[in-house]
């Protein structure tokens, strides 16, 4: 038995083989190692005594990059080197588009958004920051005569506006802790925006003497949440606008430990101003503790700028109530809203009320799949929505009048957001096979033109994987939708191997996404058949197919897994000898129970973040409604009949059934599912001499954010199946 410890950027590797073989991906470790020196070098550079600003000016900026692909294949590098469009911002009189783009920087280890102005249909295209300081979320102001923008130049995230030429760059805020996003009023003269405080007595507020203790004095549940410590919540808070700064400025929460917007995931977007500019629509869970812990029950709230008077207009409406946006003419207030209290993943539904009046309407009752996101039409009668719709991702339109829907674009692509534009939509698109780029969208027609092709220059250059739509039939006589990714140059008079990629969630779309971390285009480049079954469990096949999953998580969902992966290796180009199966989460619990019941399928594992022991989990995650909802309820309870089943399909308890190289993958920040989950599964393998390893990032979450560490993920990530699969 042969084991080998690396570390490498804080990072541990631990591998133990019960078989050696040549492993040629071990020779891009020194050029590796090189980078990371040089990432190290670079962040030495500073003097004592220097600033953030001058030693940002002798540091590289973190720019566009100009890849030569000779070959046409991704690789982690190539990945890592696309831009990565995010906010986008459109014009009042919808001349002008607004947008972010984010770099990456594999040396300096770290990434730089910078920000964009277009118009509308692609044209005058110009680049209005050049910083290795983050200028982030864009806004319009001023009737579009500027533009503000999230900046840290000072050390914290503060709100900064510029002219449209990217001139006249002034900060107007200075908040402590700084700002976590914002929106000004209609006349721009106030301006709302978000800030943490404090909700936790630490030891040292309890004890004065006592100022370098770190002990953390526990009471209640939500003590942690995601990747953090529970010591302060997001409040929104109100400002004047006198020049260029921020006076009167107000916490319309005051006193009010809960959140808003809510935590981790929510933004700006969960806030909203009333066309006139006297009242604030948001969001809060007002709950704290268990309470909310085992709660999903938000509301929207309206905030009387005037009287300060607060009232609740979604009370008795029990699921989430979340991102409140007020119709054109500020008659109706629109919200995304979910049924059930403790289901977080129940339908998202799309909620109109008439302010006069106070009657709700909901407007996609007769539509059996989720409202993602939305935005008024100018006529006061049309909503446009984005939804997730057989296996991808597209724009409707919804008429207040008849609540009529109808489909306005189709296509093997995703829609993430969407603005009204000049003549017609501005909206982001993405698919397996492009980055998110902005499309100007014909409503008539549906046709859609890339305005950005921010990544143009790399896409030429690459050879992507034929992406098929594939309908295989389950064990229970339904049609699954199967997304199969060929390698480039597929030849189907060739063998290939194959990985099953596990979607998690487990109720996340397995739509036409593109991922930094998962790419299925960078499986197939790298010669694996790539198949990723839309199983029991993921929207965007109606309720029924999305709800089934719930509190069977060892059942029907991994049988779809089954039939997936055993009507794609039959083909004659497939070789049922070099299957492997990977994913994260829910899909790092199936890559686990897999393992425990696959019948000699697969030659290799790798699961990243997965549940292992659910029992242990049960105790373990912070959002209890979730694990109440899924798993049936806690494991005591010995008369629950859907708890208990869930608790017997735990992958720990077939551990002696496992037979199959496994890697395993995890944050140490992961507070979602801990890391003390993937420990017990590498110690397991171990423990039954089972050739494994182990891939662990403390300084990571749920998630693999640094570049760095990023590209180390990928490349152990072919490592490892290349040596069993190959």
């Amino acid at each position: 038995m042969i084991r080998n410890n690396l570390v490498i950027n804080n990072t541990t590797i631990i591998t133990v083989n019960t078989k050696s073989k040549t492993d040629n991906r071990m020779k891009g470790i020194s050029l590796f190692m090189a980078i990371i020196l040089g990432g190290s070098l670079l962040s030495c550079n500073n003097t004592p005594g220097e600033s953030n600003k001058e030693s940002s000016k002798k540091t590289e900026i973190i720019s566009k990059v100009n890849p030569k692909i000779e070959n046409g294949i991704m690789t982690p590098e190539v990945l890592h080197s696309f831009g990565r469009v995010g906010s986008i911002e459109v014009s009042p009189d919808k001349s002008g588009v607004l947008y972010q783009v984010t770099y990456v920087s594999i040396p300096q280890n770290k990434t730089n958004p910078e920000l964009f102005i277009m118009k509308s249909d692609g044209s005058e295209k110009k680049k209005l920051t050049i910083t290795n300081t983050s200028e982030s979320n864009p806004q319009w102001i001023n009737g579009g005569k500027k533009i503000a923008f999230l900046g840290n130049e000072t050390g914290t995230s503060q709100i900064w506006s510029m002219n449209p030429d990217g001139g006249g760059m002034t900060q107007i805020s200075d908040i402590e802790g700084g700002v976590d996003g914002f929106r000004f009023s209609p006349d721009g003269k106030k301006v709302l925006f978000i800030k943490s405080v404090k909700s936790l007595e630490t030891a040292s507020d309890r004890y004065p003497d006592l100022q370098n203790a770190s002990g953390r004095v526990v009471d209640d549940l939500m003590y942690k949440h995601w990747d953090h410590w529970v010591e302060s919540v997001p409040h929104p808070f109100v400002a004047d606008v006198s020049g260029h700064k921020l006076t009167n400025i107000k916490d319309i929460m005051e006193g009010e430990l809960y959140e808003s917007p809510l935590a981790p995931f929510g933004g700006i977007e969960q806030l909203a101003w009333s066309p006139d500019g006297k009242t604030i629509a948001y969001t809060s869970k007002k709950k704290s503790g268990r309470e909310y812990a085992e709660s999903t029950n938000s509301d929207i709230y309206f905030y009387d700028l005037e009287s300060g008077e607060v009232r609740n207009i979604t009370e008795g409406m029990m699921g989430y109530d979340i991102n409140p946006k007020f119709s054109p003419d500020g008659t109706m207030l629109a919200w995304q809203s979910m049924e059930r209290d403790g289901y977080e993943a129940d339908k998202n539904r799309l909620f109109v009320m008439n302010l006069s009046s106070g009657e709700k309407s909901y407007l996609t009752e007769n539509f059996d799949d989720n409202c993602d996101t939305y935005i008024w039409g100018e006529d006061n009668n049309t909503i446009y929505m984005v939804s997730s719709v057989k296996g991808t991702s597209q724009i409707y339109s919804v008429s207040l009048a008849s609540k009529v829907i109808k489909p306005l674009t189709e296509g093997k692509h995703n829609y993430l957001s969407i603005s009204l534009g000049e003549n017609g939509l501005i909206a982001s698109r993405q698919s397996m096979s492009q980055p998110t780029e902005v499309y100007n969208v014909n409503i008539n027609t549906g046709e859609a033109t890339d305005i950005s092709q921010e990544n143009k220059h790399i896409l030429d250059q690459l050879q992507m994987g034929e992406v098929e739509e594939r309908w295989i039939e389950t064990t229970d006589g339904k049609q699954m939708l199967t997304w199969v990714v060929y390698p480039p140059n597929f030849d189907p008079a060739k063998k290939y191997p194959a990985l099953l990629y596990c979607q998690g969630g487990p109720q996340s779309s397995l739509d036409q996404f593109w991922s930094y971390r998962w790419n299925l285009q960078m499986m197939a480049a790298n010669g694996y058949i790539v198949v990723a079954p839309n199983r029991r469990g993921v929207p965007g096949f109606g309720s029924e197919w999305l709800e089934q999953i719930s509190g069977d998580y060892g059942g029907q969902n991994m049988r779809d897994y089954f039939s997936a992966i055993d009507a794609v290796a039959a083909e004659p180009y497939v070789d049922e000898n070099r299957l492997g199966a990977t994913g994260a989460s829910y899909g790092g619990f199936s890559v686990y129970w897999l393992a425990g019941h696959h019948d000699g399928r697969f030659k290799a594992f790798f699961s990243h973040a997965g549940i292992f022991n659910l029992e242990a989990q049960y105790l373990e995650t912070e959002e209890m409604f979730f694990a109440n909802w899924d798993m049936g309820g806690p494991y005591w309870d010995k008369s629950n009949v859907v708890a208990q089943n869930t608790f017997a399909n735990s992958p720990h308890l077939f551990v002696e059934k496992w037979d199959t190289p496994i890697m395993i993958s995890h944050g140490e920040l992961d507070y979602r599912i801990l890391a003390s989950q993937g420990m017990m599964a590498f110690n397991a393998a171990q423990m039954r001499d089972i050739s494994s390893r182990m891939l662990i990032f403390p300084d990571e979450n749920h998630w693999i954010a640094k570049p760095q560490n990023g590209i180390l993920f990928q490349r152990e990530f072919f490592r490892w199946f290349d040596q069993y699969l190959k």
